[in-house]
């Protein structure tokens, strides 16, 4: 519990300065814990610090861990799900009972089955679209001349929200390579609010725990921390156990 809250504060300390730089306030930005990897018992110390939103890559692991943590959720404020990895359309049932937040909407198909399957279960979910803006061949989303279009196909559907967009820093090319990219889906994120497609200020979900501070500089309200929070993943569950 010292070792995060250490790394908390820390994580909490550069966000501001970042957004200090940005020239917006700290509380612009939300703090995205990823506990991907993570067992259910560093998410109880998350929460015990504050932190209420969380996020997962895999829907199966993420159920698992939900499910450990049962009443962890109901004392005090209930911690808010993320889902932040890519999501295939068999899964997508399950997602949305287990998620208030996609950030992996990449296709019109895929959109079309999350909201079905969220109408059938009466919820509406809260959607990004997530854009590949580094062009790297490995990495899931839609490209960037598309992601307006597909923004358009979300805001058809009544049981999702479009919230804004998402991205991946790109795998090669440092930190201005970082902010090419974030830099690329801000000025996305500014058309589509023109657009019509999303209401101003609309999220940007892009930053993780090399490059969040880039990202904030950018534009981000989103980041999504994890090894910078919780450490190496090994060893998170070395201490849990322990």
């Amino acid at each position: 519990m010292e070792r995060l809250t250490e790394r908390l504060d820390q994580i909490r300390g550069r966000l501001a300065r970042a957004a200090e730089r940005a020239g917006r306030p700290p509380e612009s930005v939300r703090l995205l814990a990823v506990t991907k990897g993570f067992p259910a018992a560093v998410v109880r110390e998350a929460l015990a610090l504050g932190l209420r939103e969380f996020g997962e890559n895999r829907v199966q692991e993420a159920d698992a861990k939900i499910s450990e943590l049962g009443a962890a959720g109901e004392a005090g404020s209930a911690p808010r799900w993320h889902l932040i990895g890519p999501l295939q359309r068999n899964k997508a049932k399950r997602a949305v009972t287990l998620f208030g937040e996609i950030h992996s909407l990449d296709s019109e198909d895929l959109v079309a089955e999350v909201a079905r399957r969220a109408a059938a279960e009466g919820r509406i979910v809260t959607g990004y679209v997530e854009v590949n803006t580094s062009g790297d061949t490995g990495k899931h989303g839609v490209a960037p001349a598309g992601a307006l279009a597909l923004l358009g196909r979300v805001g058809r559907e009544p049981s999702i929200r479009p919230a804004g967009l998402m991205t991946i820093g790109p795998l090669h090319g440092g930190p201005e390579g970082a902010r090419v990219s974030f830099r690329m889906l801000a000025r996305l994120r500014d058309q589509a609010v023109e657009a019509g497609l999303l209401e101003a200020g609309a999220g940007l979900s892009m930053g993780m725990s090399d490059d969040f501070e880039i990202a904030i500089e950018e534009g981000a309200t989103i980041v999504r921390v994890g090894s910078a929070l919780f450490g190496t993943r090994g060893a998170a569950r070395e201490e849990a156990a322990g």
